[in-house]
């Protein structure tokens, strides 16, 4: 299934409380069961304002819908076609 990197404008961010980032992730779970097993969210990185979001689905639509459906904001989407680390200069 194709992996994508979801990108949201979100100001203030990274200033939310323990309690603010677990409401998010409640919601956000919540949409995703409601959509079923065809979309999983990975992980999420947080910065001032910003959250980078790793999501696997079938679709960038299917990623929309979860964000229209939970409130979240989406700027932009981008499959991610592969991944490099440190290991990745091992032959």
């Amino acid at each position: 299934m194709p992996k994508y990197l979801v990108e949201r404008d979100i100001p203030g961010a990274g200033s939310w409380s323990a309690e603010q980032r677990q409401k998010v992730a409640e919601k956000s779970n919540g949409v995703l069961r409601d959509l079923g097993p065809d979309i999983q969210w990975v992980e999420s990185y947080v910065t001032g304002d910003k959250v980078y979001c790793v999501y696997r689905a079938p679709s960038e639509d299917l990623i929309r819908t979860h964000a229209a459906a939970g409130g979240f904001p989406v700027n932009r989407i981008s499959e991610i076609k592969s991944m490099l680390d440190p290991t990745s200069a091992e032959r």
